[in-house]
C-alpha cells in the first residue's frame, strides 16, 4: 500500500502500476522463499520471537509503565503473569526453531 500511494492518483495508468507493484512484491517473496534454505524455520524463529513480544510482552509492559502509580495489585499481578507466560512461550518457540535449524544444517 505504501508503494501504491506514491503513484499519482490522477495518472491514467495508476491501476496498471498497482498491478505491477503487487506482482513484483509477490515474485520477490517467491524468489526469496525458494532461494533461502530453511526459510520456514527462519520465519518460525522470527515469529516466535516477535509475535510474543508484540502481542503479550510489550502491551503489558507499556501498560505498567504508563500507569505506574495507578495500577491495582490485581492488574499488576495479571500483567506480570502475562509477561512471564509470553517470555516462557517465546523461549520455548525460539529454542524449538533453533533446534530444527541446527538439525537441518547437520543432516
Amino acid at each position: 500500500m505504501s508503494l501504491e500511494e506514491l503513484i499519482p492518483s490522477n495518472h491514467a495508468k495508476s491501476y496498471l502500476y498497482s498491478i505491477f507493484i503487487r506482482r513484483g512484491l509477490v515474485l520477490s517473496t517467491l524468489v526469496i522463499g525458494l532461494s533461502v534454505p530453511f526459510f520456514g524455520l527462519v520465519m518460525s524463529l522470527i515469529g516466535s520471537l516477535l509475535t510474543m513480544l508484540v502481542t503479550l510482552i510489550l502491551p503489558c509492559a507499556c501498560f505498567l509503565r504508563i500507569l505506574r502509580g495507578k495500577v491495582t495489585r490485581t492488574q499488576a499481578a495479571l500483567c506480570i503473569t502475562i509477561i512471564i507466560v509470553g517470555v516462557v512461550c517465546s523461549t520455548f518457540g525460539s529454542y524449538s526453531a533453533l533446534a530444527e535449524i541446527v538439525k537441518s544444517l547437520r543432516g
